[in-house]
């Protein structure tokens, strides 16, 4: 039985002995079968996650809002053309509980007003529509601006992004949340409150025609009251922008509202976290921006369809607070030149000087070839010199004397090979002339020996120096 070490040893002999065997033509098959292993692995890799069910959760907002509408059209047009992406649309108490859900994972995907702060992990996907502030008060009201409301009952519950943005307009105003009186746990009971007449003004964050605004006004019993200052207030809250709630929004005769009325605006963005594949993103961003008609033919509410032809990319510079997902990012720049396109002109140079580098490279190369074939063919010609005047000797002395030429052209070739003057290729060459040269004088040396004495055994001259 063979030891541990021996066995070690004739595995080392093996695989030495493999790498001796070895040619460049095994070796080529051995590198076609990596690559085209590491070919078929990269495309099953890519057929795997094209196939993989993704699962995302959606945070819309109340079920008769904007909001959870188009995200319902959303999650059916991007299944359509994505069977793989599978989105749940999940209601929720509005844009404060969706970035809370975003920010622990809970969903993936979520709606949000865009003056609402959002966490470290949200990124923006799209700007859905715009939402405007109104103010609705009673027609007998005497309420005719923001300011008018200290002391007063609001229809508005104390929760969501709504609240925040009423809270971030009054502190511009110089009001505090102390000033007011907060009517109704939710959207819905506030509405009731101020039918009922139990509150003296109603603020939503929505957008025109929305039902439950409409729910409040269309009766002509309510008025709405303009919000001025925007373009003042967006130096504090850059995600504020001006807009108008045009005359005749939610009827037309007698037109409600009567005028054209300044209000603030935000934008509705839609959100991802930051971990969901971009892949994924990019996806429904395509869905989202390509596909608007069937998104609106998805829309079963009249009044919210015209909203999709709002649906835009968001602006570096438009005041959201989010980076853009680098899903959707990657889809925006689809039409931008890549890189080797922009900068063509400059890589050509490059490579025209790589090129031209190479090829003195190439030049040099070969010179440096035929200066050391040159050397080493003149030490071959030495060596032939001598071999062709050894038959001619007839004397011992003489052979000896060539025979120590010949060690000192050895010498001098492999003081040359080290030197790189003569390469490895040619050196071989020359000691392939050089030991028939020697041979031959070793024989010639013998054979005069014997003519000369031969009672007497020949000299032993060895065959190598």
């Amino acid at each position: 039985m063979h030891s541990p070490q021996t066995a070690l040893q004739r595995s080392q002999a093996k695989f030495l002995s493999f790498l001796a065997s070895a040619n460049l033509s095994k070796l080529g098959v051995g590198s076609l079968v990596v690559v085209s292993l590491g070919f078929v692995t990269v495309v099953a890799l890519q057929i795997g996650d094209r196939t993989k069910v993704h699962r995302l959760k959606l945070a819309a907002g109340a079920i008769q809002g904007e909001s959870y509408v188009i995200s319902k059209a959303i999650e059916q047009v991007v299944e359509k053309y994505h069977p793989n992406i599978q989105i749940e649309v999940i209601k929720t108490g509005g844009t404060a509980e969706n970035i809370q859900q975003l920010e622990s994972n809970q969903v993936q995907l979520a709606t949000a007003q865009a003056d609402v702060p959002v966490g470290a992990s949200a990124r923006l996907i799209s700007i859905l529509y715009s939402d405007k502030f109104q103010l609705i008060v009673p027609n007998n009201s005497p309420i005719n601006q923001f300011s008018d409301l200290k002391g007063k009952r609001i229809a508005l519950p104390k929760t969501g992004g709504q609240f925040q943005s009423f809270l971030n307009v009054a502190a511009h105003f110089g009001l505090a949340e102390s000033d007011f009186t907060f009517v109704g746990e939710t959207e819905l009971a506030a509405n009731e409150a101020f039918l009922r007449n139990q509150a003296d003004a109603a603020f939503r964050v929505r957008a025109l025609v929305n039902p439950s605004i409409l729910q409040l006004v269309q009766n002509g019993s309510a008025r709405l009251v303009p919000i001025p200052q925007a373009a003042a207030m967006k130096i504090k809250y850059p995600a504020f922008e001006v807009g108008i709630i045009p005359q005749g929004a939610y009827r037309g005769n007698p037109p409600i509202p009567a005028i054209d009325l300044a209000t603030v605006q935000v934008q509705r963005t839609l959100l991802a976290h930051e971990k969901v594949d971009p892949e994924v993103i990019r996806n429904i961003t395509t869905v989202i921006m390509e596909r608007r008609q069937e998104l609106a033919d998805a829309i079963p509410q009249e009044d919210i369809k015209p909203l999709i032809a709002n649906i835009n990319p968001p602006s570096r510079d438009s005041g959201l607070g989010a980076p853009i997902h680098p899903g959707s990012q990657a889809y925006y720049d689809r039409d931008k030149p890549s890189f080797v396109q922009e900068n063509a002109d400059f890589l050509a140079l490059i490579l025209t000087i790589v090129l031209l580098l190479w090829s003195w490279g190439l030049q040099l190369k070969r010179l440096l070839v035929r200066v050391q074939k040159n050397a080493a063919d003149e030490y071959s010609k030495k060596v032939i010199h001598l071999l062709n005047e050894v038959p001619k000797s007839n004397d011992l002395r003489q052979l000896e004397t060539k025979r120590e030429d010949l060690l000192k052209l050895l010498t001098s070739a492999v003081n040359d090979l080290d030197k790189d003057v003569i390469s490895e290729e040619s050196f071989q060459s020359f000691r392939v002339i050089w030991q028939i040269a020697l041979d031959t004088v070793r024989e010639r040396r013998i054979t005069l020996y014997q003519q000369q004495s031969p009672s007497l055994p020949p000299p032993q001259v060895s065959r190598t120096p």
